[in-house]
């Protein structure tokens, strides 16, 4: 991974963190086209009362808007944790060309660990996807968030 790959992960990090103060479980999204920042979010569920307010969702429709068009072709999104099914299909509808994640998520992600939505060949769409980026830095800032929970 580059450089600037670092970098989108570091953001989607910050957004991370956001969202941990917020009281959200800490997952953070960015979505680059380019050299440039797109769109930004963190997760949201509780504070929207929303059960699609994830991350990588609601960074999606920011960019949509940006755009001006629900095809993001490419685009590539840099999350904190492997997708779930509704956003891992997300990212497929969105044509979002590349998935960049940290950490591998093995009871809900949909990117590898419990299936891949993201490369099925049934599919009319597949994203590349790469994982690892900054795992353990996603990682800890999970488990911290649920210790201090428990």
């Amino acid at each position: 991974m580059s450089v600037d790959e670092t970098r989108w992960m570091e953001v989607a990090l910050e957004e991370a963190r956001a969202g941990a103060a917020r009281g959200e479980v800490p997952v953070g999204a960015v979505v680059v086209c380019g050299e440039e920042l797109f769109a930004r979010g963190h997760n949201r569920t509780r504070e929207l009362a929303d059960p699609t307010a994830h991350a990588e969702i609601l960074a999606l429709r920011a960019a949509a808007a940006r755009v001006g068009d629900w095809r993001l072709d490419g685009c590539t999104m840099y999350v904190t944790l492997e997708p779930c099914a509704m956003c891992a299909g997300a990212l497929v509808l969105a044509r979002i060309d590349r998935l960049v994640f940290a950490a591998r998520d093995p009871k809900a992600g949909m990117c590898g660990s419990l299936g891949n939505i993201p490369q099925d060949d049934r599919l009319n769409h597949r994203i590349s996807v790469d994982e690892g980026l900054l795992a353990d830095e996603a990682g800890d800032l999970l488990r911290e968030f649920f210790r201090e929970r428990r």
